[in-house]
């Protein structure tokens, strides 16, 4: 008998102890991301500093920053959907400052306010140095003649309008562009979902085990009909 249960036992065991591994990194995972997730809430708390150009995108991303700038009119028009002010554009544009232009993310504009003219004035702007990479293997490219994006990405931004390769997302314009409503960062539209990958994983194995110990049951009772 113990020959004809070695099998599904040995797989049983196999199987239980992959899901179990799996379910165990996973929370391994959600304590690293919940690291990540209270350092970037950190620095989204602290006090703003200057802007500067010795930012690092990796030890400097998600910092509050403020600079006096002004925006030459030239945008580039993010189309998003599902944010808290509604379905619009993301104004990406141009901004001269003291130590040179970058792009500056000002806000959301409403589609019925998409031809309005922009308020091409000094500000002063409180915000976060981001770099954001949108795209994926899914999004459309631009349509340029009609100035509609459907991702953000600094390199290819910056490149388009001749900037610096560095973007602040605007908190707070002084004064503000009444054509727009500022989308500030936030930790909500990072992806923590460890938690449910875990639950799944082990749900996984107990399923395993059921299966494993039902297929032996059913063999040994097979073997016993047999005597």
């Amino acid at each position: 008998m113990l020959r004809r249960i070695l099998f599904p036992l040995i797989l049983g065991l196999a199987g239980c102890a992959v899901l179990l591994s799996l379910g165990f990194w996973q929370i391994d995972r959600l304590a690293w991301k919940e690291d990540i997730l209270a350092d970037i809430n950190a620095r989204l708390t602290a006090d703003p500093v200057p802007f500067s150009v010795f930012a690092n995108e990796t030890a400097d991303e998600y910092a509050r920053v403020t600079l006096t700038g002004t925006p030459t009119g030239q945008e580039l028009h993010v189309l998003v959907s599902g944010t808290e002010a509604g379905t619009g554009y993301r104004v990406i544009s141009r901004f001269e400052t003291e130590v040179g232009a970058i792009i500056v993310d000002q806000g959301l504009l409403a589609i019925d306010n998409k031809d309005a003219a922009p308020l091409i004035v000094p500000m002063e702007i409180t915000g976060t140095l981001l770099w954001p990479d949108d795209q994926n293997s899914s999004t459309p490219d631009p349509d340029l003649d009609a100035n509609i994006w459907f991702a953000r990405n600094v390199d290819t931004m910056s490149e388009v309008l001749g900037t610096m390769p560095f973007m602040v997302v605007t908190t707070r314009a002084i004064p503000a562009d009444p054509r727009l409503t500022p989308l500030p960062v936030n930790t909500a539209s990072i992806k923590n979902d460890h938690f449910e990958y875990a639950v799944t994983w082990f749900l996984l194995a107990f399923v395993w085990a059921i299966m494993s110990l039902y297929l032996i049951l059913r063999t040994t009772r097979q073997k016993d009909t047999q005597d």
